[in-house]
Parts: structure tokens; C-alpha cells; sequence
């Protein structure tokens, strides 16, 4: 099924937040765009490289604007989703994938930093999801959500304490909100995508590269493309809700301990 399929429309309306920035939320953004529907990038400082997003959606043929809002200000993020409804008259998918992480050694945190992160990465995505969608209930052909957590939250990284809070939150979020929207609308589907290692920073050199490998199962790093697909995959297939899904390569279920080449299998 495609998601004109899923959504009863040529050009379903997506508006995926954190997706001005060359990130896992571009990415997205770009391949919902590409299998056909209207998308809203958002950003909060990154304003010029999502003005170039769209400016590059647009000339592929494409229907795109750019949105602006600060996830810890409720008033904008609604004023956001509005907005959104309003330019298209419609709102088929939301992806949250608007987040803040930067390591610091736990002795560091404060009780602000970790306001701040459940500000961004859980109020925020909940005010979007709320808004998108007590719209799309109201919508004959439903709508999708997706949440973007992460798979470290069942093994969290050294140094980001206030961060995981935040992160884990989104998992209870996702089923819940599956529910409050799924008894309004059955056509309302809320799912989250739990990303493994994708993306490196340019300053990650070549031993760490390795290491992080080495702790893949699938013995690599991945993409943000993968990311994607599994995205457009939960919201085409409409009878999945209140599901978590990892891409993350086997990390959630492998640990390289060495334990392995000991083990007699015959």
C-alpha cells in the first residue's frame, strides 16, 4: 500500500520537525517528499538551511514551506501545527524528530539541563502530537504519527544523564498517545522509531568509528536513509500502532563481550 493509499489522498500532507539540518529528520523529510507528499520543514535556529531544503523540494518538482518554532515554547509549536493545517487544509503525518543532546559528565547536570531536554525532546513532541493529532481525528482518512526515541535507552552512554530521561519518555508517550488517539479515531495510528548508531560526526576518528562498529550486530553504521524507510514503512502500513521499532543494526540484542567465539555449537 502506498501512502496516497494510506491516507485516501495523491498528496499527503507531512510535516516533520528537526528537518532543516543535514540530520536523521532531513532525511526523512526528504523521503516522504519523494514518495509524494507535501512536506513542512521545520527549524528553530537552522532557518536558512531549511529555507534551502525547500528551496531544493521545490525546484524537484516538489511542494514544501518552511515552519518555525522553539519545541520548549508550547504556544509556537502549536501555532506550528496550525499553521500547517491551514496552508494545506490538511495534516496526514507528524514525525517528532526535533531533539538536544550534548554529552556532560553527570556531576555536571543540573536540574535545569534536565528540565530543558524533557522540554525539547518529550513536551514538545507531545504538544505536536497533541495538536496533530486531535486534528487528524477529525480526519475521515485518520493519520500517522511517528516519535523519534532511541535504542540506547535500554542501554544508556556514559555522559548523558539528563538526555535519556527525556528520550525514555517518548516510548510511554507513543503508546499512550496510540491510545487516546485510536479510541477517537481507529484510523490514528501512533508509532516511534528507536534509531541505533547512524550519522557520525565528522569528528569521530577512525578507532572509535571501529569500535562502535564492532558493537553492531550487523557490523556497520547506519543511515539515515534506513532510518527513513522504516518511518515511511510505519506510516503506510495501517495496522500497526503503539510500537516501538529499532534500526539499529542488532545493537539492542547484541553485545560484543567476546563471549561469543567461546560458545560449543556443535
Amino acid at each position: 500500500m502506498s501512502l496516497s493509499e494510506t491516507f485516501s489522498c495523491d498528496s499527503p500532507v507531512a510535516l516533520v520537525t528537526g528537518s532543516a539540518a543535514p540530520r536523521v529528520g532531513r532525511a526523512i523529510a526528504l523521503r516522504l517528499a519523494s514518495r509524494g507528499c507535501r512536506v513542512a520543514i521545520h527549524a528553530n535556529t537552522s532557518t536558512e538551511m531549511g529555507g534551502d531544503v525547500v528551496e531544493q523540494l521545490r525546484r524537484d518538482g516538489g511542494e514544501a514551506i518552511l515552519v518555525r518554532a522553539a519545541m520548549e515554547h508550547d504556544g509556537e509549536v502549536e501555532s506550528m501545527v496550525a499553521h500547517v493545517i491551514d496552508h494545506f487544509g490538511r495534516l496526514d503525518i507528524l514525525v517528532n524528530s526535533a531533539a538536544i543532546w550534548t554529552p556532560k559528565p553527570i556531576e555536571q547536570v543540573t536540574a535545569a539541563d534536565v528540565r530543558r531536554y524533557f522540554e525539547i525532546n518529550a513536551t514538545g513532541c507531545f504538544v505536536a502530537a497533541r495538536a496533530a493529532g486531535l486534528h487528524m481525528v477529525s480526519q475521515p482518512s485518520g493519520g500517522a504519527i511517528v516519535n523519534i526515541s532511541d535504542w540506547a535507552t535500554v542501554r544508556p552512554y556514559l555522559d548523558h544523564a539528563a538526555y535519556f530521561p527525556s528520550k525514555g519518555a517518548i516510548e510511554a508517550m507513543t503508546r499512550s498517545l496510540a491510545v487516546e488517539f485510536g479510541v477517537r479515531n481507529p484510523r490514528v495510528r501512533v508509532n516511534g522509531v528507536m534509531p541505533g548508531p547512524v550519522l557520525l560526526g565528522d569528528d569521530v576518528d577512525d578507532e572509535t568509528r571501529r569500535a562502535i562498529q564492532s558493537g553492531v550486530l550487523l557490523r556497520r553504521i547506519g543511515t539515515a536513509e534506513e532510518v527513513a524507510h522504516a518511518v515511511e514503512f510505519l506510516c503506510e502500513n495501517a495496522f500497526i500502532t503503539g510500537v516501538l521499532l529499532p534500526v539499529d543494526g542488532g545493537k539492542s540484542v547484541y553485545a560484543n563481550d567476546g563471549l561469543q567465539s567461546g560458545l560449543n555449537t556443535g
